[in-house]
């Protein structure tokens, strides 16, 4: 199964972060990007679920919902830890899933919090593996060259 990770300029810069569960792309839109850090919990907004085909996108999103520039930020495969299916560890509230991207390896969890503020969102977990990187932060790949080569 991909993943993938495409950083989003739009009205806010955000990393839209996306499984292919079930014939589509699951989709969570992460503020402040994925981490390699453990002791980040990064906020994981759910998005409308996307066709498999929008793994490969890039360009420019014309005025409308999710307007400005987009970019692959990293993608690869993954694979369900611990048993049973993507399915069902979102149902059940807690994701772990092993990552093999070009900057995303290793173990990450993606969990449901019980009510709270948090309640209807989800948080993007690096777990403790040999992949882990102590104060690693998220690094914006879109420049100004790269965003003049996305416009048409």
């Amino acid at each position: 199964m991909i993943f993938v990770v495409q950083e989003h300029h739009a009205k806010r810069l955000h990393w839209d972060f996306r499984l292919e569960v079930g014939g589509v792309l699951k989709s969570w839109a992460v503020p402040r990007g994925p981490s390699l850090d453990p002791a980040e919990r990064r906020l994981a907004v759910p998005v409308p679920d996307h066709a498999l085909a929008h793994a490969r996108y890039e360009g420019v999103i014309p005025p409308g919902y999710g307007a400005g520039p987009v970019l692959i930020w990293d993608r690869g495969t993954y694979s369900v830890e611990g048993g049973g299916s993507a399915e069902e560890g979102l149902r059940r509230g807690r994701l772990v899933v092993r990552l093999r991207g070009g900057i995303l390896t290793g173990l990450f969890a993606l969990v449901r919090p019980a009510g709270g503020r948090l309640a209807g969102r989800w948080l993007l977990v690096k777990e403790r593996d040999e992949s882990a990187r102590p104060g690693w932060r998220t690094p914006v790949l879109l420049t100004p060259a790269r965003l003049r080569r996305l416009r048409p």
